[in-house]
């Protein structure tokens, strides 16, 4: 776990502890110049250090030289050097990832992927678009204002959407809409050894295919460790006609937890439904400026045609007033509904200004929503149990929650305490037949629990396909496996 690093040492992760690290070949860097220039080619160390991690616990692990290439074909062309060089490289899209997917572990190349920013290929009536690496998902929305459609899926931070991809990234929208693995239509994919690679086929952006082996869904959530994604087609869907958002609180956590699932098993048609336990809402409330009450809460978004709507809102009060639940206010401006959506993307850091000084590390565990009320509940109980803050938060509405931990990384005992949670956590959520990451990635902290999740048999299956594309591991070393 990235938390290993505070336990003291032995057991920390410093900068090259998960592999080895060779020196660059001579005249390497003036090779990686000529390609795409000076002026896109740095080795100054604060650069380097930049682009050696991302928002996640884990220690800065800085490359040895970072390239900003702005065409695929010099992507093709750097990679074919790393790889007769054998250099690793690393892809690095805007670096808000939480599980240290962009630490350069062997060091090697970091391909700033950033300056490849086209948005391409639109069709309103595909409702298809196709973007590029350095396109995050606030600029597409922005850029599809005033056609009628939108991209959806939304995590907290305004990341590149094949970043997205490549970690198979979720959000507040997604029981709704999915996640970014179903949105995800076609990837263009350099390979490690720079060959071009188009998933569906080159052009193609078919709502449904049934050819062959599913290589789109292959390289999202590879992390990486496969190829460059300098590509994304993505399915886009229509702007809703009317939309509400309404916030409610409940007397228990078990209480909120029970509503999501009564709404789901109602079939209200929710596009957003999370939750947040006592603490986070108190935290969100202050932070933001809001009036919200301390207490376990649910934020409920529903979009559909007005006169739906109406009959949609009476539904969903009824199961939350079943449930003890009350507070119900309905905005459907979006000004509004924007400041509600603008606080629940703002808990990571409500969660730190708890403790100022202290650092975070979020969970990320998913589990059927059959279980999830129990899970929730025993969570909890941990949390209290280990004497940890941790404010709890999640889309729920996926069965999907986060423990966002707060905790001083110069106590020792504290970050022990944190470790061994965050262990039963995600030990918690297999036994519940769920996952140890709905959204964030394995990464480098999560690569033991891969394993219990996935078994020997499923794991050496990864590694085989990895072994087949990327025969060398070369691209970012080190991660998922």
């Amino acid at each position: 776990m990235a938390l290993r690093r505070v336990l003291g040492p032995g057991v920390a992760l410093g900068r090259r502890s998960c592999c080895s690290k060779r020196p660059l070949p001579p005249d390497f860097v003036e090779a990686l110049r000529a390609v795409v220039g000076g002026p896109n080619v740095s080795t100054a160390m604060a650069v380097r250090e930049q682009h050696g991690h991302d928002e996640s616990m884990h220690t800065c692990a800085p490359p040895d030289a970072v390239v900003w290439p702005q065409a695929v074909g010099q992507v093709q062309e750097l990679a074919a050097l790393c790889y007769r060089c054998r250099v690793p490289m690393v892809p690095f899209g805007t670096g808000t990832g939480l599980e240290g997917g962009v630490n350069a572990v062997q060091g090697g190349v970091c391909f700033d992927l950033s300056r490849m920013d086209a948005i391409a290929e639109l069709s309103l009536e595909d409702f298809s678009v196709a973007v590029e690496p350095g396109v995050t998902r606030k600029a597409l929305n922005s850029h599809l204002r005033g056609t009628g459609l939108w991209f959806p899926v939304d995590p907290g931070a305004d990341a590149s959407l094949c970043g997205m991809a490549a970690t198979g990234a979720s959000g507040t929208n997604a029981v709704r809409y999915g996640t970014m693995r179903p949105n995800v239509l076609n990837l263009r994919v350099v390979l490690p050894d720079g060959r071009l690679l188009h998933t569906a086929g080159p052009g193609r952006q078919a709502r449904k295919r049934a050819a062959g082996y599913d290589l789109t869904s292959l390289f999202v959530g590879s992390e990486g460790t496969l190829g460059f994604l300098t590509q994304a087609t993505l399915r886009l869907h229509p702007l809703p006609e009317a939309a509400a958002v309404t916030t409610a609180t409940f007397p228990s956590v078990r209480a909120a937890v029970a509503c999501t699932v009564q709404v789901l098993q109602a079939a209200v048609p929710v596009a957003r439904i999370e939750f947040l336990d006592e603490v986070m809402a108190g935290a969100c409330g202050r932070f933001s400026g809001l009036e919200l009450p301390a207490a376990a809460t649910l934020l409920l978004e529903l979009h559909g045609s007005r006169h739906g709507l109406a009959e949609q809102q009476q539904q969903t009060e009824e199961i939350v007033r079943l449930n003890g639940g009350s507070g119900l206010a309905w905005a459907e401006e979006p000004e509004e509904r924007g400041r509600l959506w603008a606080m629940r993307h703002s808990a990571w850091y409500a969660a730190l200004a708890l403790r100022p000084g202290c650092q975070g590390y979020s969970t990320d565990v998913c589990v059927p929503i059959s279980r999830l009320p129990d899970v929730v509940v025993e969570t909890k109980r941990d949390l209290q149990d280990s004497g940890l803050t941790g404010p709890m938060v999640g889309h729920v509405g996926d069965g999907n929650f986060h423990c966002l931990l707060v905790f001083d990384a110069q106590d020792p005992a504290e970050a022990r305490r944190v470790h061994a949670f965050t262990q039963r956590l995600g030990r918690r959520a297999l036994a519940a037949g769920g996952t140890c990451t709905g959204e964030h990635g394995v990464g480098l902290g999560k690569r033991a629990l891969l394993l219990e999740e996935l078994g020997q048999e499923g794991l050496d299956t990864l590694r085989r396909i990895k072994a087949a594309l990327d025969p060398h591991n070369l691209m970012n070393p080190g991660k998922v496996l």
